[in-house]
């Protein structure tokens, strides 16, 4: 586990990986601020992280908003002193072609994935830069390298995350801030059991997890806490050298050709 003592970290998106991540970061000493932009979200968050005295505050914030992320980073300023570590987990999925999405669900997926990540970090990067440097994660996804059929948005949401992410890396080099993605496959969370449910036909959602489960080479959908994993490292001190990278984690989904030798 990465030591963050005394480290202020900010985590967008209070479900799910950024829910994995926030504890991963807390067990390692940081102080988190977290944020959803549901109430009920971000209290229950708070709530289950709390557990064992563990530092950590919660803010209902839409990342989509200049006036709100701007307010998120003066909350975590304002409770804890700065912000070392900022990790943009916030995410929505949707399904449909550039023909049959309509503009206001691209809208909201450009938004949350793509725009929320330029709003927090404009924010938040000056005052990293007020303690001498610090570390963005920004979530990803595999279907930023390869995308399957019927998620337009999604992918062109989540190709311009990596994108964004090595901008960001060499314009804030200089302060020593590093910027890094996590490329998840396919991972057990609301959003992935939400899509499970959606597309189970007659199956139940366990059972079409197992099946999401079965493409990738591991035979299994990721935990949450696996991909927090990878986050603690990219944030913390052992990740000094390391900016400007692409991480999957992926149970071996993108190291696989569709061919396939006879039996």
């Amino acid at each position: 586990m990465a030591d963050l003592t005394g480290k202020v970290a900010i985590v967008t998106g209070a479900l799910g990986i950024g829910l994995a991540a926030a504890r991963k970061l807390v067990e390692g000493g940081a102080s988190v601020v977290v944020c959803s932009d549901r109430e009920d979200q971000v209290k229950g968050a708070v709530t289950a992280l709390r557990e064992g005295n563990l530092e950590v505050r919660g803010l209902q914030a839409d990342v989509t908003s200049s006036v709100d992320t701007r307010r998120l980073v003066s909350f975590a300023v304002e409770s804890y002193g700065g912000v070392d570590i900022l990790v943009n987990a916030a995410g929505v999925q949707r399904y449909g072609t550039v023909v049959d999405t309509d503009e206001g669900v691209w809208d909201e997926v450009l938004g949350v994935n793509l725009k929320g990540i330029y709003l927090v970090s404009k924010h938040a990067i000056p005052e990293m830069s007020k303690r001498g440097g610090g570390s963005i994660v920004n979530v990803s996804s595999v279907q930023a390298f390869a995308s399957q059929k019927g998620v337009a948005a999604y992918t062109a949401s989540k190709g311009g995350v990596n994108a964004l992410t090595r901008a960001m890396a060499l314009d804030h080099a200089h302060d020593n801030i590093r910027v890094n993605a996590v490329c998840p496959a396919s991972v057990d969370t609301p959003m992935l059991r939400w899509s499970a449910d959606l597309f189970k036909g007659k199956k139940t959602v366990e059972e079409t997890l197992e099946g999401f489960g079965k493409m990738h080479p591991l035979g299994r959908v990721a935990r949450a806490e696996e991909v927090a994993g990878v986050i603690s490292f990219l944030a913390g001190p052992e990740a000094s050298f390391v900016t400007g990278g692409e991480y999957k984690v992926d149970g071996g989904m993108l190291a696989a050709l569709g061919v396939q030798l006879p039996e």
